[in-house]
């Protein structure tokens, strides 16, 4: 399987939106726990409001081995050129610790998703020479779902970033990357047994993915009819959040391992804005990660 050469980056990490409306103070106190808990890594997209480099180097700055990784950093966010210098500088401050995930994000109208990163891509790679050579490298992975996409990811960057996806579709990722690539995968999960109201929560979270073009497109190449994807049905919400209990979600989530991921990014959900999902995460910890 792919590795990221001096990368800690484990067999599992956490992803979280929940540091999108946390104070600073208590975001410092998770990431710290989470780092003494031993979790190797943590993965952070860019939605509402934190800007995804000043959040990682936050982060970064706020921990001693915890890996950071851009789940994703939307290249419409700032210019290549922005986003170079401060890559640059977070491979200087925290060698081996920055992991640049790039993505199309929400995009923009008329944009081509292939065309885009390309282009991007093109301008990242056109150092002026303006800043300092870093101590380690900058490493970049890219958001990818569909073949053309992984394939640039194979081709121009580290590896692939999948979300809200299912162990076929891992496999199939793999079967595209290649063995070297890195390929890291995230999942949902919802610690709650009760079938209705799992599924009630999973339905919401899911809503946005299962109404915009490109996950659309994502779930029919997998197989997912037009009635279960603009219904949520059981099927594709038990596929994409594992609920139940702590043995249920773990034996699952080692299901994209087996499939050929490198690294499972799990996301909890079923957490109130501004609250914790750390005793949740305490519970992962004992479950997914080595004893020290």
């Amino acid at each position: 399987m792919g590795t990221i050469e001096n990368m800690r980056l484990g067999r599992y990490g956490i992803w979280t939106f929940d540091f999108e409306d946390q104070p600073a103070t208590l975001i410092r106190d998770s990431v710290q726990e989470l780092e003494e808990l031993g979790w190797p890594a943590i993965w952070i997209p860019e939605t509402v409001g934190r800007e995804a480099l000043t959040h990682a180097g936050f982060l970064l700055s706020a921990t001693e081995r915890l890996t950071v990784v851009n789940g994703i950093a939307q290249i419409w966010s700032r210019e290549a050129r922005w986003t170079r210098g401060a890559a640059l500088l977070l491979a200087d401050a925290y060698p081996d610790r920055h992991l640049l995930g790039l993505g199309f994000g929400a995009g923009k109208p008329g944009a081509k998703p292939l065309q885009a990163m390309n282009d991007y891509l093109d301008e990242l790679d056109a150092d002026p020479k303006t800043n300092p050579a870093p101590r380690a490298p900058i490493r970049r992975i890219l958001a990818a779902y569909g073949p053309k996409m992984l394939e640039l990811a194979r081709d121009r960057s580290t590896g692939a970033h999948t979300y809200h996806v299912t162990p076929e579709h891992t496999a199939q990722a793999r079967e595209i990357l290649g063995a070297e690539p890195f390929l890291g995968v995230e999942h949902a999960v919802l610690f709650e047994t009760d079938a209705a109201q799992a599924r009630e929560i999973a339905r919401k979270h899911l809503h946005v993915y299962l109404t915009t073009p490109y996950n659309i497109a994502k779930f029919r190449r997998l197989g997912y009819t037009e009635e279960e994807i603009s219904g949520a049905g059981d099927r594709i919400v038990d596929d994409l959040v594992y609920w139940g209990d702590l043995e249920t979600i773990t034996a699952k989530l080692g299901r994209h391992l087996e499939a050929g991921a490198d690294h499972v990014g799990v996301q909890v959900i079923g957490v109130e804005p501004g609250t914790s999902a750390m005793p949740h995460w305490r519970r992962l910890t004992e479950a997914l990660l080595p004893t020290v």
